[in-house]
């Protein structure tokens, strides 16, 4: 027994069947396979090779509309009338010309092609190819054919809804609307206006001389401000809504005598292809020197015609304006939006060119 105990059991004498190492064979076989794909890949230049295969073509869609492919190729022209908004499909340009392209107009008439989005909304800006809002939203004069020009101006529109579309309706497409930034139906009574085919300016309100006690309203421009803090509440004002030809100051002695403090906003208004109307209520104004310096259609108002706003006063305003037209071949006139001022207007422009005298936009003495 002894010697069994000390015999290695590889050893044994007995004839015990040995045990295969399966473990270690089944390994080997595993890589042997793994080394044979290794290889396949690494020798063979298409491991897909001899599969079936074929080729599909892709359809692409991307360019299927042919309307957006004339678009893009400068082949049509979409264009918007800001009084009548069609839209027309022209033949190509001639060989080297180019097309410009135009989208449909806002709640306002404003083009976007003329709008710049800011973080207080669009305002106006000269388009890519030039136009400026002034050119496209100043609304055609009449004919004249010689006869002496006058234009009415009534500011104080958009704070009484009611009010503005009434005065829209009654007064003569040739008249000249001016919209205060403060009403909160803007959207309707600028959109009536410019649907009735009126001119529109945004009235911007300037300090004058006895500020705070006589305030024009919020955001006023104030002298002694920095540049930038006016050229920021300039465009909130002109962010209310779109459409207009220019601006018309609301007050403003004070501040349109400073020249530090108006120089810059009148170069921000030229710019950005505006026309600026003086009221024509401070001598001291610097508007006219400002406004040639920086290109941009000027007018000054010649008569604040309601004053007095007495019908009999109004009638002898509106007469007194008729003969400067007649003197100096043009003259421009500025009233509220009251009732009996507006009244007054319609009826005293009824038989107006029977008396040598034409009504026209005051865009067209401001050119």
């Amino acid at each position: 027994m002894a010697d069994d105990l000390s015999t290695p059991l590889t050893g044994r004498r007995d004839g015990a069947r040995r045990h295969l190492p399966v473990a270690r064979v089944l390994f080997g076989l595993l890589a042997l396979i793994g080394l044979g794909f290794g290889l396949r890949i690494a020798l063979v230049e298409d491991p897909n090779g001899g599969r079936p295969s074929q080729e599909v073509a892709i359809t692409n869609t991307r360019n299927s509309n042919a309307l957006a492919n004339a678009v893009s190729d400068g082949k049509v022209t979409i264009t918007a009338d800001p009084q009548q908004y069609p839209i027309a499909a022209e033949p190509p340009p001639p060989p080297g010309g180019s097309t410009a392209i135009a989208s449909l107009p806002d709640m306002f008439g404003a083009l976007p092609d003329l709008s710049e989005e800011t973080a207080d909304g669009a305002i106006p800006r000269i388009s890519a190819t030039g136009q400026t809002p002034f050119a496209a939203y100043s609304r055609p004069a009449p004919p004249v054919a010689g006869m002496a020009r006058v234009a009415i101006v009534v500011s104080g529109l958009g704070i009484n809804e009611q009010g503005s579309l009434d005065a829209i309706d009654q007064l003569p497409d040739d008249v000249t609307l001016a919209f205060a930034p403060y009403g909160k139906t803007l959207a309707n009574t600028v959109a009536a206006a410019r649907a009735g085919g009126h001119e529109v300016l945004l009235e911007i309100p300037l300090e004058p001389f006895d500020f705070p006690q006589n305030d024009p309203g919020p955001q006023t421009l104030l002298t002694g401000e920095a540049p930038r803090a006016n050229l920021e509440k300039l465009f909130w004002l002109m962010a209310r809504f779109g459409g207009y030809a220019g601006v018309v100051n609301n007050m403003g002695a004070r501040f349109t005598a400073s020249a530090a403090d108006f120089a810059p906003v009148m170069e921000e208004l030229g710019a950005r292809g505006l026309g600026y109307l003086d009221d024509g209520s401070s001598n001291r104004s610097l508007a006219a020197q400002l406004a040639a310096g920086n290109k941009m259609p000027f007018g000054r108002v010649d008569m604040m015609i309601d004053a007095n706003p007495s019908p009999q006063a109004i009638q002898s305003a509106l007469a007194s304006l008729e003969r400067t037209a007649l003197e100096s071949g043009q003259a421009i006139g500025i009233i509220s939006a009251l009732p009996i001022s507006v009244s007054a207007v319609t009826e005293w422009s009824r038989e107006l060119e029977s008396r040598g005298v034409v009504l026209v936009p005051a865009s067209a003495l401001m050119q």
